[in-house]
């Protein structure tokens, strides 16, 4: 009886799945590149539409998809207002760095997924990188180090992976078009394949320097379409003056007399 009664544990443990926080026995496929839904992203990083409005001189829009991490949704407290409205006026004409986090997840660029069983990596191709580890907390305060991409841990919920990230440092200084949220910023990201050939990524944060309360959004990701690898592309002649009120050196590259 004492036999059978472990052999019956056992199957209803191997049918109810793995327990919250352990991998799951075989690890998700995500394999290949994955772009925003609904993109239509060319293999510069930039919109078909918008490369196209460019080259006939008409006024660029915002390209094929909806980008809800640019924060015009956000509940900003007055705080966020202020950097908000100043974020808009600061970097119109700023070369971007890279997309950092969180925009490296709503971005025009594809991005890559890594899985093994102690870490995932979340790779686009502006060389941005999201290492996630799978641990139980955070380093202590005095060992944090503030980056652009942050300090991510995560976990599996069967077959969902939660992401849990802080110590961001302010992203729009990074890549103009992110929202202007506080190095206390904290994201939780819950990734998952809904169904063949199609992931969902539900993005909560929380931020009590300029946030009311917790800003939700849902991302959704197709295959990309026209890559093969990933293309990256330095754009070193960079005249532009941005930098000057946003913390960000413009490029000398290129430049005469440099």
């Amino acid at each position: 009886m004492r036999m059978a009664g472990l052999a019956a544990a056992a199957l209803l443990a191997f049918v109810a799945g793995p327990a919250v926080g352990q991998s799951p026995a075989r690890l998700p496929d995500w394999s290949g590149l994955w772009e925003p839904e609904g993109t239509d992203t060319a293999i510069s990083g930039l919109s078909e539409s918008i490369t196209e409005a460019r080259v006939e001189g008409k006024t660029a829009t915002s390209g094929g998809f909806n980008r809800p991490l640019f924060g015009f949704g956000a509940p900003w407290n007055e705080e966020g207002k202020r950097r908000q409205a100043a974020r808009q006026g600061e970097t119109a004409n700023c070369r971007a760095l890279g997309w950092g986090f969180p925009m490296m997840m709503n971005a025009d660029a594809p991005i890559q997924f890594f899985i093994a069983r102690d870490k995932v990596l979340v790779v686009n191709a502006y060389r941005d990188v999201t290492d996630v580890r799978m641990a139980k907390a955070h380093p202590s305060e005095d060992d944090l180090w503030p980056t652009v991409w942050g300090d991510s841990i995560g976990h599996w919920e069967g077959d969902t992976l939660v992401i849990d990230t802080i110590a961001v440092k302010n992203p729009h200084e990074y890549f103009h078009g992110a929202p202007p949220l506080s190095e206390k910023a904290h994201y939780v990201q819950r990734i998952r394949m809904d169904k063949p050939g199609h992931l969902v990524d539900d993005i909560t944060i929380e931020d009590p320097t300029t946030l009311t309360g917790p800003w939700r959004n849902r991302l959704s990701f197709q295959p990309a379409v026209g890559f093969e690898r990933m293309v990256y592309d330095n754009y070193d002649n960079d005249r532009t003056e941005c930098g000057t009120d946003t913390g960000i050196a413009p490029s000398k590259v290129g430049q005469s007399g440099e």
